[in-house]
């Protein structure tokens, strides 16, 4: 199969233009081009089926742009979104008017606000959104607030709660919203409480609800002075921990936890909780069930200073010798992740009241840490 007379003819005017980026609508058969001047289209006159003259009109695009027919490698599909396309072949494959091509641009390492802006004219999708949101170049540049609006707007069309946790995360970044855009979302949360772990993850010191410190914050502090003077990771945790901002985090994760939707909010949940910690102890048995994790922490109080946790754990109960349970607690969360509930999700994919059933064994005692943090416990 040949393209029809007019449509070469068209489309190698076209392509003589020096064009930013194509794309191809296959629903009304047309190609559409961006170029510094605005955008065109050529409507296409097929003389087959479809599907075999969009190959053709796909073949001509490489050839004009590659120098072959051979067009985009969509098998290397994997490759290219683990941002492995060439930084500088990031404008050529804009013009190929191939999806998978654009995926490619998306997730390049390279990638600038400018090609962002010609990428997302090629392909407006939520995933392309995020990907790109990923990047402090395009964050900080002119199509940040762009691709933040739109994922706002395709929020309550959103049915991956991975997507949506992910989607308030990436929005919530510094100078893509508006303070009154974020308290709508938070409000929101309310009804969906996957997006508190949005905001767990990207302002889990500066949550948009005012919560009130421990009743003991004050007297802490004071005591942990040096401490935090000197950097020690655990004392500096457990200050936030009691502050009125980590009593707000404490209580947002026991929101969380109390209803979790499905199988992926419950891995988000955990993930961000042990961000939270992480500073406390950065090494952990990734395989350890709940209670290994307990026991494990408590171990530790009394573990010799022989490591630079052991160290900071050691000077602090040495300065504060009643928070052994506060500390205990902490190290026990940093210790949570995916790993935790991989044994209960892997022989069941249950979701709701039945999922959080079989998980309560470990969110009971994730509990028990919250309590003893938020001050509930001896």
């Amino acid at each position: 199969m040949e393209l029809s007379a007019e449509d070469a003819l068209r489309l190698n005017v076209l392509l003589a233009n020096k064009l930013q980026a194509v794309r191809i609508d296959e629903s009304s058969m047309t190609v559409h081009a961006l170029s510094e001047q605005g955008e065109a289209s050529v409507r296409l006159n097929p003389n087959g089926r479809d599907e075999q003259y969009l190959k053709k009109i796909r073949e001509l695009l490489s050839s004009q742009v590659l120098g072959s027919p051979g067009g985009y490698p969509v098998f290397l599909r994997r490759w290219t979104r683990m941002g492995q396309a060439r930084d500088d072949s990031l404008e050529q494959l804009l013009l190929l008017g191939e999806p998978e091509a654009v995926v490619a641009v998306v997730h390049a390492a390279g990638l600038s606000d400018e090609i962002a802006r010609r990428a997302w004219w090629a392909m407006p999708v939520a995933d392309n959104a995020r990907r790109m949101l990923e990047r402090e170049c395009v964050v900080k540049g002119s199509m940040g607030p762009v691709l933040a609006e739109y994922l706002i707007e395709y929020l309550p069309f959103e049915t991956e709660h991975r997507a949506m946790i992910e989607s308030v995360r990436l929005m919530l970044q510094p100078g893509l919203i508006d303070q009154a855009m974020r308290e709508k979302l938070w409000r929101q949360a309310k009804r969906r409480n996957a997006f508190y772990i949005g905001f767990m993850d990207a302002l889990p010191d500066e949550l948009p609800e005012a919560g009130a410190p421990r009743r003991d914050a004050t007297q802490i502090g004071g005591r942990l002075a040096p401490l935090l003077e000197a950097g020690n990771p655990v004392a500096a945790q457990l200050a936030r921990c009691v502050s009125a901002q980590g009593q707000q985090f404490l209580a947002t994760a026991e929101t969380v936890m109390a209803k979790p939707t499905n199988q992926d909010v419950v891995v988000e949940f955990l993930k961000s909780l042990q961000r939270y910690f992480s500073a406390v102890c950065p090494h952990g048995d990734p395989g350890a069930d709940i209670r290994t994790i307990v026991e494990d922490a408590q171990t530790l109080l009394d573990v010799p200073a022989v490591c630079p946790t052991t160290r900071a754990v050691q000077e602090l109960l040495e300065a504060l010798p009643e928070s052994r349970a506060d500390v205990a607690a902490m190290l026990a969360l940093s210790w949570v992740g995916e790993p935790l509930v991989n044994p209960v999700f892997a022989r069941t994919d249950a979701i709701g009241s039945v999922m959080r059933k079989k998980i309560e064994p470990i969110t009971c005692v994730l509990q028990q840490q919250f309590d003893q943090l938020r001050g509930r416990r001896g």
